[in-house]
């Protein structure tokens, strides 16, 4: 299964979810990979999202260059998580045959709000936005473990 997080510029909140999830997945044959709406190319992984990965994970993305979702990487996605209701009605709205898979993370997990976009924002602002992503994540990999327990 091959679960995408997306968010606005995939410097922040997507690509920080990616490793996370990646990092505390146990399931067999189940990845996630990240992508953003709206890339500036070349960008790179922010600085505080790569701060808090490598204190996290001792994972080094500080180079990861942001992708630009397309309608291929949404294709070749079992599950794609937005960081935002915003995102995903976008999502939805521009490939109506897909948006059975598209749900923002909070709404699939069942917490209520949008995951903060840190951008700019100190480094307090993300420890906030990893640890909100952190707890919905978990509640994720639960749902997938009862999800693949039913099969």
């Amino acid at each position: 299964m091959k679960i995408l997080f997306v968010c606005t510029g995939n410097t922040c909140r997507s690509c920080m979810a990616e490793a996370i999830f990646n990092n505390l997945c146990t399931l067999n044959n189940v990845t996630a990979a990240s992508a953003g709406l709206s890339v500036v190319p070349k960008s790179k992984t922010s600085q505080n999202t790569a701060i808090l990965i490598k204190e996290n994970y001792n994972l080094d993305i500080s180079n990861r260059e942001a992708v630009q979702l397309t309608e291929e990487i949404l294709k070749d996605s079992d599950l794609v998580l937005t960081m935002t209701s915003y995102i995903k009605d976008i999502l939805q709205n521009n490939f109506p045959n897909m948006k059975d898979k598209i749900y923002s993370l909070n709404e699939y997990v069942g917490v209520k709000g949008d995951v903060l976009d840190p951008y700019g924002g100190s480094i307090a602002i993300y420890r906030k936005t990893f640890e909100s992503l952190k707890n919905s994540i978990l509640l994720l990999i639960d749902k997938l473990k009862e999800d693949k327990g039913a099969l």
